[in-house]
């Protein structure tokens, strides 16, 4: 059996370094008057980014704030895995598996650490090929080996039963633990569930239709961003991998898109996000997720494991619950007021109590 191995983040400062010498270095692209986003994210609001980055912010106090947390990394199906593993006070508290998605990480779950763990042992991997999980070292790495790595994962730790949770990559990932587990897995809870007819007989209700017919037009449509990852990652990972200002723009665009307009993300927080990315070379091997899993999309993920969905409105797209009835074996489904697609960063104080909600009927 491999080590669980303790580890901290000690970026070199030369690499710091190097950081803030090619922002400096940037070469700016020309841009139409008056288009604002619609072209992609606008030369201006980048520039205040990138600014900001190069001159105000600390990837130190970040870092700091990162170790502050158990970290450990292991070797399973011959990939280093990076995660926290936080530990609750509680007696019986049970095991929480926490898998998040592109362009996330697991410093998206930081500030529900705390309030988790008072019920939970909280355990955050990177997914392989994102961060200090990366780069990959061999192909194939889909959701579903990766679903593979995370039962191996909390057999090494110790833990019999445990419940998981996801969203993005995140979902499909967990909803895997829970077909390949189904003993050991109490729950899976989800802030984010494609939902496709299957041809046969459901009743709909008009939200039911409205949510079909939306995740219709997206899987036949699917955005740029999708596209490029799915088919030709490697071309992309030139640009990514060469310009950090590339890399900035390619995520920070997704975090407005995918937000609820009123949700505020912290810019230190998305410079981070960015920055790990970048001080990992993981631009690359991050996007290779969508090459290796795009012969599974669209296949239905089914199992008998107690399942939470918390729906946000601003979501990318949202379930629709005949068809996750059909599909799952659904207890708890919330339709919240706020929030959208990286709900544990934009609103932790309704993703906490509704992950805590859901594993206390199922626990």
């Amino acid at each position: 059996m491999s080590d669980v191995i303790p580890f901290r983040s000690q970026v070199p400062q030369a690499d710091l370094d190097d950081l803030r010498s090619r922002l400096a270095a940037t070469r700016w692209p020309e841009e139409l008057p008056g288009v604002g986003w619609d072209y992609g994210v606008p030369v201006d609001h980048l520039r205040e980014l990138v600014g900001y980055w190069q001159d105000g912010y600390s990837w130190r106090d970040n870092e700091e704030r990162l170790n502050s947390f158990p970290q450990f990394t292991t070797e399973i199906d011959g990939q280093r895995i990076h995660f926290l593993h936080i530990r609750s006070p509680r007696p019986d508290a049970l095991p929480l598996l926490l898998t998040h998605g592109w362009p996330g990480s697991v410093l998206e779950f930081l500030d529900v650490i705390h309030p988790l763990s008072a019920d939970f042992h909280v355990v955050i991997p990177a997914i392989p090929g994102f961060g200090f999980s990366g780069p990959t070292t061999s192909t194939g790495w889909s959701s579903h080996r990766v679903a593979g790595a995370w039962t191996r994962l909390m057999a090494r730790l110790g833990y019999e039963r445990y419940g998981v949770q996801g969203g993005d990559w995140g979902s499909i990932i967990s909803r895997v633990v829970g077909v390949l587990e189904p003993e050991r897995v109490v729950g899976v809870h989800l802030n984010f569930l494609p939902t496709i007819p299957r041809g046969t007989d459901v009743e709909l209700s008009e939200q039911d239709q409205e949510r079909i017919t939306a995740m219709s037009k997206y899987m036949a449509a699917p955005a740029g961003y999708m596209r490029q990852q799915q088919t030709r990652p490697q071309t992309l990972s030139y640009a990514l991998t060469d310009s950090p200002v590339g890399q900035l723009a390619w995520i920070a665009e997704k975090f407005r898109e995918w937000t609820d307009p009123t949700s505020t993300i912290d810019t230190d927080w998305l410079l981070t996000n960015v920055s790990l990315y970048w001080l990992t070379a993981t631009a690359g091997s991050s996007t290779r997720i969508y090459y290796e899993s795009a012969a599974l999309r669209g296949k239905p993920v089914d199992g008998p494991v107690p399942m939470g969905v918390a729906v946000f409105p601003y979501e990318l797209v949202k379930p629709a619950r005949a068809l996750a009835e059909q599909a799952h074996t659904i207890v708890q489904w919330t339709e919240h007021d706020r929030g959208g697609h990286f709900a544990a960063l934009e609103v932790p104080d309704l993703f906490v109590s509704d992950v805590k909600e859901f594993f206390e009927k199922v626990r």
